[in-house]
């Protein structure tokens, strides 16, 4: 797809603009060189990937597939109890183990040439290894131990299962440091989530243009006509951005300050297109919530490098997880949570409210073309760049959100990976 269109500069020669993170080239999202190298510095590099969620694994030899970068992986709960992890590739001739996207097992066995795993990715069975009537099999120095998939380092935080494929990564809980930590456990630490449903879309983009997309507060409340029209989001309203010191994991928050918002005359002075809209909503009980925090922040945003998203917006809670499938596509897999304590007016809350977000949420859906739009748009301008200087050029944490801070923060933490 879009890889056809890659004119960038090959990834050997590739330079940053000495503008330093305030300028991205387009190059980043175009040339195939680049995105080779993101699989092995940053998806195989000292980073901790979403992999699933635990209440995917409730019972032992439950598994699911999933990948890291383009890499496939199997994520499988042991006797033990235990979740592990490795690769969904044979280590025989590089067939996928695993063909379901999920399901329980009692062993791994490839449909190509009947080789079999255990539930830690351990090869337990070679078919025919002794050969037939003396003849044939394997060599006398074959050690089944010697042979196998990568296996992953596996992490649980409030219910989220992550995976690296690197000895360096830092644990978890120093990887997404006490701020970021803290705001994850505000949303999910002491619950029993419960499944509500789950999307999977493709974006006609290069990742990082979702994850940038993502990491804007700026763009929110201007693209999203409902986050606006419904005052469910403004600028102008109370609230934050906080950027970890690694750059790469973020947290945007609102709380609406409803005597700020009477006297809301901002955005009719910049002519956001909202202000003259004309919709309403047929069930205004869409926007009815439940204080569920206790804190008044009625949106929050959070991100994890390379590719994990968890939000909150009013009462719609759900993990987003961000794939990538080329320099031209992404796969972008969303899971919607409530909670087992939950009471039944709550739960339709929640189901309501999922319709905001998702595919064709009701704030989302613009997201899943803009990011279209700059990969068409910067076509055959690889020579070019993004200018990045709202808020100014560091990637600080402020207390306001006209500001591209954790957008630059990607970069800083991308280009640390990438070493570019």
């Amino acid at each position: 797809m879009q890889d056809e269109l890659s004119q960038a500069q090959p990834a050997a020669t590739a330079k940053w603009p000495q503008e330093g993170l305030t300028r991205v080239p387009y190059w980043a999202f175009q040339d195939a060189g680049i995105y080779s190298r993101e699989q092995q510095a940053i998806f195989h590099g000292a980073a901790w990937n979403y992999l699933c969620l635990e209440i995917d694994l409730p019972n032992i030899g439950d598994f699911r597939t999933t990948k890291i970068g383009d890499t496939p992986v199997i994520v499988v709960r042991d006797s033990d109890g235990e979740i592990y992890a490795f690769e969904n590739r044979c280590a025989h001739r590089g067939a996928l183990i695993a063909l379901e996207d999920r399901g329980n097992a009692q062993k791994f066995s490839c449909v190509y040439h009947a080789w079999t795993y255990d539930r830690q990715g351990n090869l337990t069975g070679v078919a025919f290894k002794d050969g037939i009537k003396g003849c044939g099999g394997m060599p006398d120095s074959f050690c089944m131990e010697d042979h196998g998939p990568r296996k992953l380092r596996v992490a649980t935080i409030c219910g989220l299962v992550f995976g690296s494929l690197s000895e360096d990564v830092p644990p978890i809980d120093e990887y997404l440091g006490d701020e970021i930590l803290g705001r994850i456990e505000r949303v999910l630490a002491g619950r029993t989530p419960v499944i509500l449903g789950r999307f999977t879309q493709v974006l006609p983009n290069n990742w990082k243009l979702y994850m940038e997309n993502v990491k804007d507060s700026y763009h929110a409340s201007i693209l999203h006509l409902f986050f606006t029209t419904f005052e469910l989001n403004r600028l102008s309203q109370r609230g934050a951005i906080i950027v970890d010191e690694s750059g790469g994991h973020h947290v945007s928050y609102s709380v609406i300050d409803r005597e700020a918002e009477k006297k809301e005359t901002e955005y009719a002075r910049q002519g956001i297109r909202s202000e003259n809209s004309s919709y309403r909503l047929a069930d205004p009980s869409l926007l009815e919530g439940f204080d569920e925090f206790g804190d008044d922040i009625t949106l929050q945003i959070l991100t994890v490098f390379p590719g994990f998203v968890l939000q909150q917006i009013r009462n719609a809670i759900a993990v987003r997880q961000v794939l990538p499938h080329g320099t031209g596509e992404t796969e972008l897999n969303w899971t919607y949570l409530g909670f087992a304590d939950d009471t039944p007016e709550q739960r339709m809350t929640r189901l309501k409210q999922a319709n905001l977000m998702g595919p064709a949420g009701y704030i989302s859906m613009e997201d899943g073309c803009v990011g279209g739009f700059v990969q068409r748009g910067i076509a055959g301008a690889s020579d070019q760049r993004a200018v990045l200087e709202m808020g100014g050029d560091s990637t600080a944490s402020q207390e306001s959100r006209v500001t591209e801070s954790s957008v630059r923060g990607f970069w800083k933490a991308y280009r640390a990976m990438m070493e570019l």
